[in-house]
């Protein structure tokens, strides 16, 4: 496949639209400021096709023009699944014959995060779109904490409940706070000798499926997650995990 441009008008034209902020108050040379920084982003014939200032020391703009970049949607690498999509009944079976018990899942939003929408979505019986969620399965146990949890508040519910894994949704991304919160769940299990044992999965809008190894979590799971991919997941990575620390069968006599 040939290399290609964004599409506006014709093929191949480049047209875009983008918006951004800029912190200068005084309107003419704040219209030519985002001109120019529109032709730093490689954006040629330039147009402000809407401003509007943002207090007094703050601009917003929209901006037309044309892209002179490219790109080759083969040199493109799409990361495959690497874990199995269940249907609910498998699922519940797995974890039938797996644990021989309800699979316990402790899911929060920590820190200053009161955003819970991502996290009911996954968590709640209802689940988004169609896609059931957590507490549809039967074999599952959920313990949805809410939101502004405390790192210490998700260690002392693990260790109570014997939790199997832990879900940690972010939404505010001010000042990298979602890594942040992220990070410090993580310590505060590692600091409670309970990190391996369980499975600990982040999400959240701005997150990267890249991001597991350098955040020290199981799965991250970003935009576009269905609950079913998340009950597939945790339901393949708790069996494998309990099947990996069964003990091995005495040799015949």
């Amino acid at each position: 496949m040939p290399a290609i441009k964004p599409y506006g008008d014709s093929t191949d034209d480049g047209l875009v639209q983008v918006s951004f902020t800029l912190p200068i108050g005084e309107p003419e040379r704040a219209r030519q400021s985002a001109l120019k920084f529109a032709e730093s982003m490689g954006l040629q014939r330039a147009q402000v096709q809407h401003m509007k200032a943002m207090g007094p020391d703050f601009t917003f703009f929209v901006v037309y023009g044309a892209s002179i970049h490219t790109v080759d949607p083969d040199d493109i690498e799409i990361d495959e699944r690497d874990f199995p999509e269940l249907t609910s009944q498998e699922i519940n079976r797995m974890i039938r014959e797996t644990l021989k018990r309800q699979l316990v899942v402790v899911g929060a939003c920590t820190g200053t995060d009161a955003h819970t929408v991502g996290l009911d979505a996954i968590l709640s019986m209802k689940g988004y779109a169609g896609d059931k969620g957590l507490e549809y399965f039967g074999e599952m146990r959920v313990l949805n904490l809410g939101s502004q949890v405390t790192p210490e508040e998700v260690v002392t519910v693990v260790r109570d409940e014997q939790a199997d894994a832990v879900l940690i949704s972010q939404v505010v991304t001010q000042r990298d706070a979602h890594i942040v919160h992220l990070e410090q769940v993580r310590d505060a299990l590692e600091a409670a000798g309970l990190r391996d044992r369980v499975v600990l999965i982040g999400g959240g809008p701005r997150f990267s499926a890249e991001q597991a190894a350098e955040l020290g979590y199981d799965r991250i799971f970003g935009r576009a997650t269905k609950p079913s991919d998340v009950a597939s997941y945790l339901t393949w990575a708790v069996t494998e995990r309990a099947k990996a620390h069964e003990p091995e069968a005495a040799p015949a006599s």
